[in-house]
């Protein structure tokens, strides 16, 4: 092993692919549990898991040729994926498929560009400020929960970008626990299609998750009115907000607006990932920052050089390289989403071999990037890899965080800028310290999430 380079912890791996019922009762644990030592090394692997064919792309060449080459054919989500999110969602843009993920990403693509950043990079570093003053006010001899508290922060951030002043503490608090709590509640697995019964069949939900789905719903639904007659009655908003730049949009193919509903179920999605997947992420990036003194310290090197003390701006991204290069580096060790299920909707190929209607065809960044034959000492924490001059000739299927093709996430970089932005801010004051005696233990189920919420101290720097 290279001389201090941090090996996170994973689920142990088995040599050999497990058995059907062993499958499926360590999937319904934790998803991460399922995957073998030989899958790990495969560019390809076609399966059935009791009646369901499963295929696995597991290279740069399989995945481009799936999300890419064969995108008509495999853009659907999943069957587990849509009957989980569905409730919450509605036909919001992350599950739908066809003509209504057509319109809707032409809508909402223009609305999270990269050209609309300058409008929100100031939010997110005056939340970031705001949280390293309640880092200053924490004890010292008190750990945070850092999953809780950096939940606490993107929740911020995405409430102020999306919906504005418009929604009080109260509703924002409503939202967080209603997306925690639904998640909490679903199932890992959807049986009933792995049996091969009908997708149309009904999938029993949890009273519990109906009620939290509910409960963030009716929250939008009051906030989107509210913006109506706001609207109606010629009061102008002084505010950039997402909200209102959707309720702006119109689709250029059809010159149609959002209807109510489908507003409410694009907000919900863009809180969704910009909130929990996030969170995850820099909740990790502490503390993989905490288990490795020679990263920690390039990255003081570089913040103190750039910054000097003061808070970042959007125009210091490109002087933060380094500050890029952990975040990249978390989300190939502990990608948000680990994997990314797709239904094939009719007959297709995939370089040749042959995959057939109704097939679950995943790519899992979880494999793909800790495979040896792409990345050089693949489980080791190692962020010069992204710097530019290391990344050059990498295949970028070798490396899929944020999906790619046609669906990639419309918030990469949203996403990527707040991310910096907030290790920028904090870590210039702070070095956060895992606590004595926690277990680090990453756990997937619609997202991947430190277990046990991460305690860690807050130590000055």
């Amino acid at each position: 092993m290279p001389l201090d380079h941090f090996k996170p912890p994973t689920p142990p791996r088995p040599a050999q692919p497990l058995g059907k019922l062993e499958l499926l009762r360590r999937g319904r644990r934790n998803l991460l549990e399922m995957f073998s030592e030989k899958l790990l090394n495969q560019d390809y692997n076609d399966s059935k898991v009791l009646f369901q064919r499963v295929i696995i792309c597991n290279s740069p060449e399989t995945v481009q040729a799936a999300l890419v080459g064969q995108h008509a054919a495999v853009e659907r989500k999943s069957p587990q994926m849509r009957h989980a999110l569905e409730p919450l969602l509605g036909d919001g843009l992350f599950i739908s498929d066809g003509p209504v993920w057509a319109q809707r990403r032409r809508m909402v693509a223009p609305v999270v560009h990269v050209n609309r950043l300058h409008l929100f990079a100031p939010v997110m570093v005056q939340a970031a400020g705001e949280a390293a003053a309640r880092w200053a006010a924490q004890p010292a001899n008190k750990p945070v929960a850092m999953l809780e508290d950096m939940a606490r922060l993107t929740a911020e951030i995405i409430c102020r970008t999306v919906f504005g002043r418009a929604l009080g503490a109260a509703q924002a608090q409503e939202i967080v626990e209603g997306f925690s709590d639904y998640q909490r509640r679903i199932g890992q697995t959807d049986l009933l299609s792995l049996l091969g019964l009908p997708d149309w069949l009904p999938r029993l939900l949890s009273p519990g998750a109906k009620r939290s789905a509910r409960r963030i719903q009716a929250v939008m639904e009051a906030i989107i009115q509210a913006h109506r007659r706001a609207r109606a009655a010629g009061e102008v908003e002084d505010e950039p907000t997402i909200l209102r730049l959707l309720m702006e949009a119109e689709d250029p193919d059809t010159e149609t607006n959002f209807t109510a509903e489908a507003l409410r179920n694009e907000a919900a999605v863009l809180f969704m990932a910009g909130h929990e997947t996030t969170a995850n992420s820099l909740a990790w990036t502490w503390y993989l920052l905490s288990q490795s003194p020679r990263v920690a310290a390039k990255l003081h090197e570089e913040l103190d050089r750039v910054l000097g003390g003061r808070a970042p701006t959007l125009a210091d991204m490109p002087a933060l390289p380094y500050a890029r290069a952990i975040f990249e580096e978390t989300l190939r060790l502990y990608p948000p989403v680990p994997i990314l299920p797709r239904e094939a909707t009719e007959d297709c190929e995939i370089l040749g071999r042959p995959v057939p209607k109704g097939a679950m065809v995943l790519i899992i960044p979880w494999l793909l990037h800790r495979k040896p034959s792409l990345w050089d000492d693949p489980d080791l924490f190692i962020p010069e890899r992204f710097l530019a001059e290391n990344a050059a000739g990498r295949s970028k299927y070798a490396y899929v965080p944020f999906s790619a093709g046609p669906r990639v996430c419309l918030g990469l970089a949203f996403g990527m800028t707040e991310a910096v932005l907030c290790l920028a801010t904090l870590a210039q004051k702070f070095a956060p310290r895992l606590a004595d005696g926690a277990e680090v233990r990453p756990v997937c189920r619609l997202t991947l999430r430190p277990e046990g919420g991460l305690p860690m101290h807050l130590d000055r720097r």
